[in-house]
């Protein structure tokens, strides 16, 4: 049987490692139009930063790595230009090659949303354009940068580590996708070292000589160098090519199986949908720990072995300067979006004994009125474990009443005897 997989990313590789660990016999052919596989462009700010020094290490394994180890027929540089049902046509290394199928995985990831057509303006997905995104930041005094979602705010780190002086454009409020009570903590933070822009829209990025004007309704900025970081959008242009349905979000729809409605037709990763395990809706999570599950999942099933991926809750974590920021589920203006009845309580810890100084802990938990917690966020220090414990008990829908009672061990260095955690769940427990 021959699988072919279009994406070698995250969850392409699983995929492919999936399918070659349970049916060696399968010929598995991965097609990336990049020279990496197994990349992370989540790693890019770290490489600009400094903190990585070689870009082939945001790589979790080469690609000879993948032939030779695991006898995955890899091909870089390889672009699918063309598919239908049963065979595609790729462009590898400038000649045009057709690979016929009996199953095929499209793991396709996102493309940044663009805000200019200008080539001074760079996105930070492709790792590919790291070494250019740093040479050029190394030799610019003033970014822009243009979003403060996660890896803005990480880009934001970078480059005023670098010292450069920084202006952040952001529509709402750094990290949108919180609530206030986080999103003001890492504002006042932020602003210490970058000029922050909150609620204004980039309208336009014009070329003045060697400079770069970036527009909004209410102001212009000059700036040596513009990094775009607003968001994503699925790479689905292909899969309609095969008549695979889309989404409400503008991703490919799946069913537990990660099966599009085309036979043997799978999807996985930052293309694909997958259900939010909080609202039990199907939701785009373009996030890398979900996308290499369901790339096992996806490769589980081409091999023969049934399986189903339950869905993700969006977790994520970030950090600025010493702030440790994360969430889990949903924010209390999410669950209010998707119509639950919710309420909240926002509280600040410490996040160690009190004879051992390390800094507060600010925890906003979020919960329906019947006890079931919706989300959690926080920021401060010490916020991983935390996010790592919610999230454990939000995949088993646990209750307020749930986190009050798990056992979390105390140990001074680390967490006091009431966890900020346990402190949140108390006191909302007096709502409930």
């Amino acid at each position: 049987m021959k699988v072919a997989i279009v994406g070698g990313g995250a969850a392409g590789m699983s995929a492919a490692s999936r399918i070659k660990r349970l049916n060696p016999k399968m010929d598995v052919h991965v097609f990336e139009k990049s020279n990496f596989v197994s990349h992370a462009p989540c790693g890019i700010p770290f490489f600009v930063s400094g903190i990585v020094r070689d870009v082939e290490e945001l790589c979790a394994y080469t690609a000879d790595f993948f032939r030779e180890e695991r006898k995955i027929n890899v091909h870089l540089n390889a672009e699918v230009v063309d598919i239908e049902y049963g065979k595609l046509e790729y462009v590898e290394r400038g000649k045009s090659r057709t690979y016929e199928w009996d199953y095929l995985l499209f793991s396709t990831g996102a493309s940044p949303i663009k805000i200019s057509s200008s080539k001074k303006v760079y996105y930070v997905r492709s790792i590919e354009d790291a070494p250019k995104i740093r040479a050029v930041a190394e030799k610019s005094e003033k970014i822009v940068v243009v979003g403060c979602g996660y890896i803005g705010v990480e880009v934001v780190d970078a480059l005023t580590n670098l010292g450069k002086k920084v202006v952040v454009i952001e529509k709402e409020y750094p990290l949108p996708d919180h609530d206030l009570e986080i999103s003001k903590l890492l504002l006042n933070e932020m602003s210490k070292y970058a000029e922050v822009k909150s609620e204004e829209a980039v309208e336009e990025v014009r070329e003045v000589g060697e400079k770069l004007i970036v527009e909004t309704r209410e102001n212009e900025y000059e700036a040596d160098m513009v990094i775009s970081a607003i968001g994503v959008k699925p790479n689905v242009e292909l899969a309609k090519k095969l008549g695979v349905k889309l989404g409400e979000s503008g991703a490919i729809r799946t069913d537990p199986f990660l099966r599009t409605n085309v036979e043997n037709v799978y999807a996985a990763g930052d293309c694909a949908e997958t259900t939010n395990i909080v609202t039990q809706k199907p939701d785009w999570i373009p996030l890398a720990a979900p996308a290499n599950k369901m790339g096992f999942v996806a490769g589980s099933n081409i091999a023969g072995k049934r399986m189903k991926f339950p869905g993700a809750l969006k977790s994520q974590m970030t950090s600025f300067k010493d702030l440790e920021i994360g969430k889990t589920g949903l924010s209390e203006k999410e669950a209010k979006k998707h119509g639950f009845d919710a309420i909240s309580v926002t509280i600040t810890s410490r996040a160690t004994a009190k004879y051992i100084p390390n800094g507060e802990l600010t925890v906003k938990m979020v919960a329906e009125r019947n006890g079931r917690v919706l989300g959690v966020q926080a920021i401060g220090k010490g916020v991983a474990k935390r996010i790592y414990a919610a999230a454990s008990l939000l995949y088993k829908n646990a209750k307020v009443e749930d986190f009050f009672f798990v056992d979390l061990p105390f140990y001074p260095p680390k967490s006091p005897v009431w966890d900020p955690l346990v402190v949140a769940a108390r006191k909302l427990m007096k709502s409930i």
